[in-house]
């Protein structure tokens, strides 16, 4: 062995020998003082069955399968009661087609009673296959009001009698419902079943997930478009004793140290919480994209995201009069000038040239960032289709002003040509 290895070796041997030394020091500390020690030590807690400790803070009751047994509650949202400013009542009255458009045809013609509105709240915000779904909450739409079933585990083991419930209970759905659950819900729980050695009940129900619908009406106006920051900005809710969604993955590995079930309440009313909140965002959501002249959105960014989705399916009329309708509901001065330039593009699609040509001379006499752009779409016009060249030069030449570019300078230089060859010959 050389020096150095032989040096390395010895000092790792007195490091460990000291950390060794530290571990004795400590042993006899707490050796020397046993009535301090059961001071400190938690109250053991007695020894009873897993569903009591459940059952003294929330109805509810253990549900025996060929898998196990679980814990299970459910709650009634009457129909006459308000989740912010959204009327409950209104969920049973949506029409039957509602997802069709914003699915591309892919979600079927059905009650919404055959709606299925999932959430889940796990061990863990990573996924993979060390995270559990410890609760599974699925709300349905009924006569009497909104229902959210929540399927509980008590410890993991009771995780194959979950699944094997929730395989039952989503029997009765025909369309998924979630918010971000194509990403994280749906793979989550179907790792779960493949765990259990069981098929995933996925397949044959269609997924519709918010989530980027909400992004695209809302992300022009929110800086997040999370479930509780749309809850809070459109809805108008404030949530009272919640718990934050990266603090609960925690309070449940608490309680399986502990059986304290009063910590649990928060994790199954925000579980709750979100669902009902992904309820009631589905009559917003996608009736925007379904019925646009309807659509209950109330701000002029929120009709400009809506005008942008309409316009990558293709929906242009549509989308043009939404652009038109966010003018008339007011804009932040970039968001203006945008929208101007997107309802002069539009307008020249649509083949209406001269409402087009007007709305690029008005952007022209902006000074925005689009003035130089609308400059060059009049230059090109004065171009090709007028032949006034020096028309176009002089509308080349105020872009170059705004935004020098060598494609501009080009284009000025091919039009001094085209001007100078269009002159008649001097005179001898």
């Amino acid at each position: 062995m050389s020096k150095e290895k032989a040096k390395v070796v010895e000092n790792l041997h007195e490091q460990l020998a000291l950390l060794r030394r530290r571990i004795q020091r400590i042993d006899r500390k707490y050796a020397s003082a046993p009535a301090a020690r059961e001071r400190r030590a938690p109250p053991a807690q007695p020894d009873r069955p897993l569903h009591s400790f459940l059952e003294e803070c929330m109805s509810g009751e253990v549900i025996e399968t060929p898998c196990g047994a679980h814990f299970e509650t459910e709650k009634l949202y009457p129909r006459h009661r308000r989740h912010g400013s959204m009327d409950l009542s209104i969920l049973a009255a949506l029409p039957e087609d509602l997802l069709e458009a914003m699915s591309e045809g892919a979600a079927p013609r059905c009650h919404p009673g055959r709606w299925a509105f999932l959430d889940t709240e796990t061990t863990g915000l990573a996924g993979g296959t060390g995270t559990y779904a410890f609760l599974v909450g699925v709300g349905r739409i009924t006569p009497e009001g909104f229902r959210v079933r929540q399927f509980f585990m008590r410890d993991l083991c009771e995780e194959h009698s979950l699944l094997w419930r929730l395989e039952q209970h989503l029997a009765d759905f025909d369309v998924l419902i979630t918010y971000n659950g194509k990403v994280y819900d749906e793979p989550l729980l179907e790792t779960r079943f493949r765990m259990a050695r069981r098929r995933p009940p996925f397949a044959r129900l269609v997924h519709v997930d918010l989530l980027y619908g909400a992004r695209r009406l809302w992300r022009l106006r929110l800086e997040s478009c999370r479930l509780l920051d749309l809850e809070s900005q459109i809805l108008g809710v404030e949530r009272e004793g919640d718990l934050p969604g990266e603090l609960i993955p925690y309070v449940y590995f608490d309680y399986l140290r502990t059986r304290q079930a009063f910590r649990l309440v928060p994790v199954f009313y925000h579980n709750a919480t979100d669902i009902v909140t992904l309820a009631c965002l589905a009559g917003i959501v996608p009736l925007a994209f379904r019925s646009p002249d309807s659509a209950p959105l109330h701000h002029g960014a929120d009709w400009v995201g809506l005008a942008r989705w309409l316009l990558k399916a293709e929906r242009r009329e549509e989308a043009l009069a939404m652009l038109r309708r966010a003018l008339e509901r007011g804009l932040s001065d970039e968001l203006l000038f945008r929208t101007l330039w997107e309802i002069a593009l539009l307008e020249k699609k649509l083949g209406r040239l001269a409402t087009a040509l007007a709305a690029f001379e008005d952007l022209a006499q902006t000074g925005s960032r689009y003035a130089a752009a609308a400059l060059v779409e009049l230059a090109k016009h004065e171009e090709h289709r007028e032949r006034n060249y020096a028309r176009a030069l002089e509308r080349t030449r105020a872009a170059l002003e705004l935004a020098p570019s060598a494609d501009l300078r080009r284009r000025a230089a091919r039009l001094e040509r085209r001007l100078a060859r269009a002159l008649p010959p001097p005179l001898l």
